[in-house]
């Protein structure tokens, strides 16, 4: 499944179990207990990806059971359907990383059909709807990648498809254009080359 949130609330989009589910569920994060229905993607689909404002929750594209362009949206603060939202520049998916602000959200590398790795990085604008567009790219083709962020920076881990490496780039969320070199992650230890590495922040966007 894939995750977007709010300060308030957690959304889990999608997923398998054992086919694949258009299902969205919610908790409130401050308190404890089961997640509770919140409503429906607009299809089922599985390795999508989210990112969130503070207000809305978006997930995009889907690695399963077919490779998809699709981006859905909700209300955080509300429960119901998931609505269109437009769609990437590519059909996109399994597990294209995600880097967003309260502003922006970006949809960095994944899976084309084919399967090839792709490089591609696009952006949406949260409060608005509409088709992805192109922000620019990462150093290399890769799926199945990892990312941090902050309001103001997002950091790409480059893959573990085809073939895994250590090499991170970084892009300044507010502005255009291709990813620059950030460092590397060390190596000989676990996550060290990244193959299905997961997203984190220092701080909610």
């Amino acid at each position: 499944a894939s995750g977007v949130g709010s300060p308030t609330r957690g959304l889990f989009g999608g997923g398998q179990n054992p086919s694949f589910v258009n299902t969205i569920q919610y908790i409130t994060i401050a308190t404890t207990g089961n997640a509770t229905d919140f409503g429906d993607l607009t299809s089922a689909r599985g390795y999508c990806s989210g990112v969130s404002s503070t207000t809305r929750g978006i997930f995009g594209g889907s690695g399963a059971p077919s490779i998809s362009n699709v981006i859905d949206y909700v209300t955080i603060a509300s429960t119901g359907d998931a609505t269109d939202f437009g769609d990437l520049t590519d059909e996109r998916g399994p597990d294209n990383s995600q880097i967003c602000s309260h502003l922006r959200g970006l949809f960095v590398g994944g899976e084309n059909p084919g399967p090839t790795a792709c490089n591609i990085i696009d952006a949406v604008t949260m409060a608005t709807t509409g088709n992805a567009t192109d922000f620019g790219d990462i150093p290399a083709a890769k799926a199945y990648g990892a990312a941090c962020s902050n309001s103001i920076r997002g950091v790409h881990c480059v893959g573990g498809y085809p073939g895994t490496d250590n090499s991170m780039s970084y892009v300044t969320i507010q502005t255009t254009g291709n990813a620059q070199d950030f460092g590397d992650l060390p190596t000989g230890e676990t996550g060290g080359d990244s193959s299905e590495n997961n997203n984190f922040s220092d701080s909610h966007g």
